[in-house]
């Protein structure tokens, strides 16, 4: 029979006491669990967990505050054993910038799960947390996750940061909001009966309209998102939070609201968002970087407006090698250029990662609504242009009566409310109904995991082509008059080279550095190997014991320093990006 001493008892008692408990009372235990949502609490809470059971190789800080005061979080990973967290190269992984958009904050912490609950058991994971770091930011936006769960809403609210603005402009702010007007924690649509309207019943569905084609009689008039007039100014919710649209509001190619809609007063004007890219910053050895959004299916590389013009070859290059790679990963996904592909948009966090900080950037925008589907594998779905429902992003008929099929017989019917009467106080007798908050951009619960573990593989596959420098003395041969020949070979594996060549282009910071350096010799010349079968070397005009290097992606590079002297020296080459190594070697 086993004993527990007092000390042992008091200990086992602190233990749980230490454990993170989530805000319904139950306990956040690792390995953390994905059959639900994380409300902004529990994220801390979840947070804290993988925190306390690998304090090793992790550690919690506070990346910045939002503007309501709520903590920005970030959990590093990294093994210390192997190497200081700025020496290697580092992943950066975000989401929830939007604060409707939560499932980007699940597949953040999906992927901290996976890098920590598998460390030394897998030994590609084992790998990379030894050799690599990671920062991940599963909530940029606090205050939008935090409200998203904790007042009603849609699935399209709370997307803004709560930074006060005045929308339509007559003095007064955030003042007119949707109203849950029926009380069951949805902001759904109102309908008005209209037969000058613009919609009409279909004949499959009496839950769905559809609209009326030009001399058919309508039903319906559509009354826009529940709510009433706050204010008394004749208008519906026209005045909500915001709107300031945290990924219109970076430091880069920034836009005024007449041309990009959302984007504050200035950049950065969102206290979050200042305090979050001063936490990037404080950490150059990121060189690729994440950031998850919903929805569409979708890879999206920058450049993100069409007048930046194309990003280098280079490092289109890499792009197409990781995004393409991704859509292998993630079937129905698409690796897409943003601005032509979708939408060109300004100001975002994306460009201002990849033109200021120098990495390689991909905007996850996850979840499609062809996910929910019932149908048979083989069948094609019949698309009616002419009939488009207006309930979701450009759905044709055929696809809402799909999707409602799917909400009955596979969703428990929790994804729709169906249209019920309401006295509304201006527009009289209405109903209210449709789409509830956690469905459309949302994954019900029993998808969402394998979602979440394909695009953490697609950030594990991408952290595998950061640059992996090995650093190897070729040789070293005598070169007549009492000096000697160095020749130290860079060879890179991975796809990703050392500094983008746009950070290259532009001289956005220095070059990687290779020296050589002893007490008793002295490097006399120095450069490049341009043809390593002849010899060729590329000399440096000045202070050859220091030379400027880029080592390219699945490629090596040789340099070459003329030393006198004897004795021991050391070969240090240093990145920004791909992390420092060093060389001893002894001048005979």
């Amino acid at each position: 029979m086993n004993r527990i001493t007092s000390t042992g008892l008091c200990l086992v008692i602190a233990l749980v006491l230490a454990l993170p408990v989530r805000a319904d009372g139950a306990r956040v235990a690792v390995p953390l669990s994905f059959d639900n949502y994380y409300t902004y609490e529990e994220v801390g809470r979840a947070l804290e967990a993988l925190h306390q059971a690998y304090p090793k190789l992790t550690r919690l800080d506070v990346a910045g505050h939002s503007d309501e005061g709520r903590a920005i979080w970030c959990l590093t990973v990294n093994n210390p054993a192997t190497g200081a967290e700025l020496e290697k190269p580092a992943v950066y992984a975000d989401g929830n910038i939007h604060g409707n958009e939560i499932q980007g904050g699940e597949v953040c912490l999906y992927l901290l799960n996976e890098l920590l609950t598998r460390y030394g058991k897998n030994p590609e994971i084992t790998r990379l947390v030894d050799t690599r770091c990671f920062y991940v930011v599963p909530v940029v936006n606090p205050d939008g996750r935090h409200h998203f769960f904790a007042d009603p809403g849609s699935h399209s609210n709370n997307r803004s940061l709560r930074y006060p603005l005045d929308d339509d402009r007559d003095g007064l702010v955030d003042e007119d909001y949707p109203d849950d007007l029926d009380g069951d924690g949805n902001i759904c649509t109102m309908r008005r009966r209209d037969p000058f309207g613009t919609h009409r019943t279909h004949p499959e569905d009496p839950r769905l309209m559809v609209r009326v084609k030009p001399g058919e009689k309508a039903e319906w008039i559509m009354l826009g998102s529940e709510g009433i007039d706050n204010d008394g100014d004749g208008r519906v919710n026209e005045d909500a939070e915001g709107y300031l649209d945290p990924n219109r509001n970076w430091g880069y190619d920034w836009m005024p609201a007449y041309v990009q809609s959302g984007s504050g007063p200035y950049p950065f004007a969102g206290r979050g968002l200042r305090e979050l890219a001063a936490f990037i910053e404080a950490r150059p050895n990121i060189n690729m970087a994440w950031t998850f959004h919903n929805f569409g299916g979708m890879y999206l590389r920058g450049p993100s407006a069409k007048s930046q013009g194309e990003y280098p070859p280079e490092d289109v290059a890499v792009y197409d090698y990781i995004g393409k790679q991704a859509e292998k990963i993630t079937p129905g996904y698409r690796y897409m250029l943003g601005w032509r592909d979708l939408y060109e948009t300004y100001g975002d966090s994306g460009e201002w990662l990849a033109m200021t900080q120098g990495a390689y950037v991909l905007v996850g925008e996850l979840y499609a609504s062809e996910e929910e589907s019932f149908n048979k594998p083989s069948a094609e779905r019949k698309v009616d242009p002419d009939y488009e429902s207006g309930a979701m992003f450009g759905d044709d008929a055929a696809r809402t009566l799909e999707r409602l099929r799917f909400n009955d017989n596979l969703a428990g019917g929790e994804l729709y409310q169906a249209w019920r009467a309401f006295k509304h106080p201006q527009y009289g007798d209405i109903e209210i109904g449709g789409w509830v908050k956690m469905s459309t951009r949302l994954p019900p619960p029993f998808l969402l995991r394998q979602m979440l573990h394909r695009n953490a593989a697609a950030v594990l596959f991408s952290a595998r082509q950061t640059p992996e420098v090995g650093l190897e003395i070729a040789a070293v041969e005598p070169a007549g008059g009492g000096l000697h020949r160095v020749t130290v070979r860079l060879s890179n594996p991975a796809a990703m080279p050392s500094m983008t060549a746009h950070a290259r282009r532009v001289e956005l910071y220095p070059q990687d550095t290779l020296t050589l350096a002893g007490s008793g010799v002295k490097v006399i010349a120095g450069g490049r190997v341009t043809n390593p079968a002849s010899g060729e070397v590329d000399f440096v005009d000045h202070r050859p014991e220091v030379q400027f290097l880029t080592v390219p992606g699945f490629s090596r590079v040789e340099h070459q320093f003329l030393v006198s002297g004897k004795g021991q020296a050391v070969v240090t080459y240093t990145s920004r990006h791909a992390g420092v190594r060093r060389a001893n070697v002894q001048i005979p």
